[in-house]
């Protein structure tokens, strides 16, 4: 799918962060974006960026409530008509904690939004993009955490690494239908949101450092775009995302070590 002129894509998260700037990216390249957020100040704030406010619409959602994502289609098509793809970009964090900290119902949020709802939403979605002539495009977006297990990170890690199997596995699926909806799964490294500037001041990172060392999110939702346009099954972003792929690749014990060395200093410090 070369010229996304005229198509209608679903982006979540597009409130802050990767969310809005693929939003911003796709309505500059001439298609319509349906933003969904659970942050209705932040994807109002988004309409004033893009390019053409006309071609930006929003709806509050909060994917960790299945009924309201169930739902969800339908107000979209009643709105556009049709949809073209779906780009799962909404995440939350883990706050840097070992894993008897963590209490259950952080849990509970991390996973259902993380992997559950993007599952939900896909499975939503996929009977619409089916009916699609040239087929619909779905993104997933797992993380650097579902390369290798960082300090801190446990349940965010597990639920990126879901995530992306799930996509894997939607793929082959899809592929074995002879569907022409095309599933791409991407996995970011260290791109510079508000998410990482606070979770770099919580680890006592300098910002200048933490921010030289991470992509910009302009440049990675280019990437991600791109990527699920041209309908590869995975996409590795990012200079440090690569560096623990090739790690893992030659042994998932050095990439573990790389990852303790990278932040267990500060996780095990605070703790």
């Amino acid at each position: 799918m070369d010229d996304v002129t005229g198509k209608v894509f679903v982006v979540t998260g597009a409130a802050n962060g990767i969310g809005r700037c693929v939003a911003i990216d796709l309505v500059s390249r001439g298609a319509t974006v349906v933003g969904a957020d659970i942050n209705e100040v932040g994807l109002a704030e988004t309409g004033h960026l893009v390019a053409d406010p006309d071609r930006f619409r929003f709806h509050v959602l909060d994917i960790a409530d299945r009924e309201s994502v169930q739902q969800f289609p339908d107000l979209v098509l009643a709105d556009t008509g049709h949809v073209d793809g779906l780009f799962n970009i909404a995440g939350i964090p883990q706050d840097t904690q070992p894993i008897a900290e963590v209490s259950d119902d952080r849990i509970d949020l991390i996973t259902r939004v993380n992997y559950f709802g993007t599952v939900w939403l896909t499975r939503a979605f996929l009977p619409h993009l089916e009916k699609r002539p040239d087929g619909g495009v779905v993104l997933i977006t797992s993380s650097l955490s579902g390369l290798a297990p960082f300090p801190g990170a446990a349940f965010y890690g597990a639920s990126k690494a879901a995530v992306a199997f799930f996509g894997y596995g939607l793929a082959q699926d899809l592929r074995g239908r002879k569907s022409k909806v095309t599933v791409t799964t991407v996995l970011p490294g260290t791109i510079w949101t508000d998410l990482v500037r606070q979770t770099s001041k919580s680890l006592g990172t300098p910002e200048a450092l933490a921010k030289n060392f991470a992509m910009a999110p302009e440049k990675a939702a280019s990437k991600i775009i791109d990527a699920a346009l041209s309908g590869r099954v995975r996409a590795v972003i990012g200079k440090d995302a690569h560096v623990f792929n090739g790690a893992r690749r030659l042994s998932s014990r050095l990439s573990e070590r790389m990852a303790y060395a990278q932040v267990g200093r500060f996780v095990y410090r605070r703790s």
